[in-house]
């Protein structure tokens, strides 16, 4: 009966997506691998892999004997991922395309295809994550796409799926995909979930995939790869020169070629300047970088932001949330960085106030937070709004202390 069932395996040309292949065809599924072109590297200067990826991906389906299928999304890639990330630049936000690229491409577009055109039951992944939902269960949903509303009907998903991390937790990708949709969820294998890399690979090197394992991992901008990102955003976005400026004293220290090419947190390289300096805010309108000496400097630490209308994965919103309007969970904003305790408050709006308990360095506009209760992913929303830093609270407690009134305040001395 299970090799009745067919899966698309979404392939990249690396090691992760392969195993997954192997293992959906060792269960008995009947096994279609489909590798997504979304970049066109003949646009743009830079070394092209893609025609490698593809050879290993295809290489990959002869010996499992599976179906080879390439789908291009380029121009949906285009239009629905890179000029949002073009456009969040030149906002002075830093976007993160590898979730909205599972969000609109993999997730929405592949998802579409694999069960509408391929006619398939469920689609797969080499994520390393996991889910609340058997396999058996994947194939038994079937359900309408529900209405888009502010809100789910809580009372209309009696059994969301849930997201949960994979097991291996240096792995873990669930907040890459903080941004799936519910109907893509519930017809989603992720064979790798309880394995970790290590394992993968001694799979990949026991079924003779050694052409995979010594391919070097993706870093870079999803579907684009590693390069200078400087010269790689120059192609895109004419140059904006501006100036760095202390932000302790308001001296200008150097000049750049534009704010889009820094993010909050990163060093600046300034010309003569042998000290390291770090970014620590931006200014579009006058094209300054705000920078400060040290990379712990009070200017990069804040404990508040805000997000645009959250995307829960399963309760929309949770219930304790939709109740006190106030929920204690966990919370991170770059992968891989530890997960820290906040207090999660909601807006009319759908969007939330998230407080980490601790100051956290360099929070930046446009990327998302992710939230965590334990080891489910709960979900995202992107930043929005930032609150201010601990150099901002500590020179205006300077300038409250300077004031007048302050003087006034002192040298009265207690009332008789």
């Amino acid at each position: 009966m299970a090799a009745r069932r067919h899966v698309v395996c979404a392939l990249s040309g690396g090691v992760d997506s392969a195993v997954a292949a192997l293992l959906l065809k060792r269960t008995g599924y009947y096994v279609t691998g489909v590798l997504m072109k979304n970049w066109d590297h003949l646009e743009e200067r830079g070394v092209c892999t893609a025609e490698q990826d593809c050879e290993d991906a295809y290489r990959v389906c002869r010996m499992l004997d599976m179906p080879f299928h390439q789908v291009s999304y380029v121009k949906e890639y285009w239009n629905e991922v890179f000029s949002n990330l073009l456009k969040e630049y030149q906002s002075g936000r830093t976007p993160n395309p590898d979730i909205l690229c599972n969000k609109h491409i993999k997730f929405k577009h592949l998802f579409q295809y694999s069960v509408n055109t391929l006619g398939a039951d469920a689609m797969a992944t080499g994520h390393y994550a996991r889910t609340s939902q058997e396999d058996e269960e994947v194939f038994q949903q079937r359900d309408p796409p529900l209405p888009r509303t502010l809100f789910r009907d809580r009372f209309k998903i009696r059994n969301p799926v849930r997201l949960y991390q994979g097991a291996d937790r240096l792995k873990d990708q669930t907040f890459f995909l903080s941004q799936i949709s519910q109907d893509a969820l519930q017809r989603t294998l992720f064979p790798l979930a309880g394995l970790t890399k290590d394992f993968v690979k001694k799979m990949a090197a026991e079924a003779g995939f050694q052409h995979l394992l010594n391919k070097k991992e993706s870093m870079g901008i999803c579907f684009i790869g590693e390069r200078n990102f400087e010269d790689f955003i120059l192609q895109y976005l004419e140059p904006q020169p501006g100036n760095f400026v202390s932000v302790e004293d308001g001296k200008i220290m150097g000049t750049h070629n534009g704010w889009f090419t820094f993010t909050l947190g990163q060093r600046a390289r300034i010309a003569g300047q042998r000290d390291a300096w770090f970014v620590v805010d931006k200014d579009v309108g006058t094209g300054e970088v705000f920078v400060a000496p040290g990379t712990n400097h009070p200017a990069l630490y804040r404990d508040t932001l805000r997000t645009n209308r959250f995307h829960w994965i399963a309760e929309e919103p949770p219930m304790e949330l939709a109740r006190s309007k106030m929920m204690d969970c966990h919370f991170r904003f770059q992968h891989q960085m530890p997960l820290v305790p906040c207090t999660v408050t909601l807006n009319e709006d759908g969007s939330v106030w998230v407080t980490t308990h601790q100051p956290m360095r360099a929070i930046t506009l446009g990327q998302f937070a992710v939230l965590y209760r334990g080891e489910e992913c709960l979900g995202s929303g992107k930043i929005t709004r930032l609150g201010p830093t601990l150099h901002m609270l500590q020179q205006g407690r300077e300038r409250q202390q300077n004031s007048p009134a302050a003087d006034s305040d002192h040298t009265q001395g207690p009332a008789s």
